[in-house]
């Protein structure tokens, strides 16, 4: 099923980046496809978190270890990319692509700018980002105090954990879409 209403938000997102004679659309019409995109892997990875976290913070971590890569993967087709990205990762494999470090490091120097943002990017593609914003149950596992057992947790699947010490309206990172060109 996920498959399919992946694929489903790619053919709409292509759908709408045609504009006229095949231009792409201006930073508004990007930000819109991004944010539709963006929607599911957002709506989906909240609820792989919540029903995790019905079980205990040790099934959160290991629904945001295993269902985040899944979904921004099937999200990922059609030539469109999707991840999210950190300053402060937890996972070193988790890398922040190139064209996503300024847009990050500008959240991070200005917090008052929370607006997403896109940028074109070579052969024509466009990247978009949304801010990812620290909110009372990303405290569980990202927060200042954390319960032993995901302290426990998080040192033996992330030695390297730079994800923790957030409060509440911290930034904790992006989402983060490349979309192909219009064709």
């Amino acid at each position: 099923m996920l498959r399919v209403v992946g694929m489903a938000v790619v053919l709409a997102v292509l759908g709408s980046m045609v504009h006229g004679s095949g231009a792409r659309a201006d930073e508004s019409g990007a930000n819109e496809s991004g944010a539709k995109v963006l929607a599911p892997f957002k709506r989906d990875l909240m609820q792989a978190l919540k029903t995790g976290l019905a079980q205990g913070p040790a099934e959160a971590i290991s629904a945001c270890r295993v269902r985040a890569p899944e979904i921004a993967g099937s999200l990922s087709q059609g030539g469109m990319r999707v991840g999210r990205a950190s300053d402060r990762l937890r996972n070193p494999a988790n890398q922040t692509p190139a064209w996503v470090r300024p847009l990050l490091a500008g959240y991070r120097d200005r917090p008052a700018d929370r607006a997403p943002k896109s940028v074109a990017l070579p052969k024509g593609r466009s990247g978009y980002v949304e801010p990812i914003v620290v909110k009372p149950l990303c405290l569980t596992c990202h927060g200042e105090a954390l319960a032993p057992q995901v302290t426990e947790r998080l040192r033996a699947l992330y030695p390297e954990d730079r994800a923790t010490g957030y409060r509440e309206g911290d930034l904790r990172g992006v989402f983060w879409v490349e979309l192909p060109p219009a064709s």
